[in-house]
């Protein structure tokens, strides 16, 4: 089997989820199938086609990529039996491949437009291009391969021509070789961590998704004396960056808190998550969310936001504890505000008991080396091509 990957992220230039499923599924797939193509967008990297977004110059951003695609599509190796595009960023790439090749095409779905209307804000009108772009190729597909359950639940009511039948359940997974315990102090120490007191880390997009403006009001109501640290990128766009550092500006009234903008290297990443007491993950949606699976895999255990594919990750009372949050509340201010007071609530519980959440992390590594290794999620990935291409020669 000769298959082509398109993605916008690929290895070492990664910003997101997707990237890192990308950059970890090849090299497993490389393992056991015939051959795998990767085209990808942006800077020349080894073991992947590059293509520059330039065209047209001054253009939105949305159009860039769609000129981009078409040069991902043209790239695509012409002994290709099944494409595999990533995001609505390559989409169309796989569209337009599969339609010029006449291969069937596998998209997964790490994130959908329809679930991402605060995308409108950075995208402009370049928001309803990337829902076009989902929406088509979704529904022209040989399959979709969604990253949980709960994503796969979403998938369905957001395409409703879709065919359940070709939507199959293949989660993201964890490197645990990769990401595990790090003892070292250097990298914590070099961040002015009191490693005598407790803390909250935060790892991820200054975005809407993402929640972190729920983190920093929920820090308010933290224990005194417990940390928090950020490792936050800047945020998306100006109206995020204004309520963000409010927010933040609020919070460093009251108790010491740090923001590392820079994005630092995976391996400080890992040693950070290893002295963590509390990961937080306050997002509004998450299809799966790696990140936690990095810091469960750390042996840190988690509090994250009950949306989406979390609680397929996080186990509650197990490996973490789970917040409720319902995204249809999101307009209510008192509604929101109580999601705040009971994540600040449930970081504070595990704070105070060290003990339980040291039992919280050892299950949780323990979780990631049974639930979610990469060459069990390449060979479930590879039975989905071949489905793919079975359908797509009997249609």
């Amino acid at each position: 089997m000769r298959v082509s990957i398109l993605t916008r992220e690929y290895p070492p230039y990664i910003y997101g989820g997707a990237g890192v499923h990308v950059g970890q599924l090849v090299p497993q797939l490389r393992k056991i199938t015939e051959h795998v193509d990767v085209q990808a967008m942006g800077e020349p990297r080894e073991g992947a086609t590059a293509h520059p977004e330039i065209h047209p110059k001054g253009a939105n951003a949305a159009l860039r990529t769609l000129s981009t695609d078409v040069a991902m599509a043209n790239a695509i190796p012409a002994d290709t039996d099944v494409i595999h595009s990533h995001t609505w960023y390559a989409n169309f790439a796989g569209l337009v491949g599969s339609l010029y090749l006449d291969v069937p095409h596998v998209v997964t779905s790490h994130s959908l437009e329809p679930h991402r209307p605060w995308k409108a804000e950075q995208l402009g009108g370049g928001y309803r291009i990337s829902s076009w772009a989902e929406k088509t190729a979704f529904e022209a597909a040989a399959a979709v391969i969604s990253v949980s359950a709960g994503m796969r639940k979403d998938v369905l009511a957001s395409y409703t021509a879709l065919d359940p039948e070709r939507v199959f359940v293949v989660r993201n997974g964890i490197d645990t070789d990769e990401f595990k315990p790090d003892l070292g102090t250097d990298v914590v120490d070099g961040l002015g961590v009191d490693r005598d007191k407790p803390l909250v880390v935060f790892v991820g997009r200054i975005t809407r998704q993402k929640g972190l403006v729920h983190l920093v009001r929920a820090a308010r109501d933290f224990d005194p004396g417990t940390q928090l640290l950020l490792l936050a990128g800047a945020p998306d766009t100006p109206e995020i960056a204004a309520e963000f550092h409010e927010a933040f500006g609020e919070l460093s009234k009251i108790r010491p808190v740090t923001w590392i903008q820079e994005m630092l290297p995976r391996e400080q990443v890992r040693q950070v998550m290893s002295h963590a007491t509390v990961f937080a993950c306050p997002s509004i949606y998450e299809p799966l969310g790696i990140v936690n699976l990095e810091a469960m895999a750390c042996e840190t255990a988690v509090v994250a936001s009950a949306v989406g594919g979390i609680p397929e990750v996080v186990v509650d009372g197990v490996t973490g504890t789970l917040v409720p949050y319902d995204p249809a509340q999101a307009g209510d201010p008192a509604y929101v505000r109580g999601f705040e007071e009971q994540f600040a609530a449930d970081v504070n519980a595990l704070t105070r008991d060290p003990a339980k959440a040291a039992a919280y992390g050892l299950a949780g590594r323990q979780r990631c080396i049974d639930e979610f290794s990469w060459e069990k999620i390449a060979k479930q990935t590879v039975d989905v091509y071949q489905k793919a291409i079975d359908w797509y020669r009997a249609k």
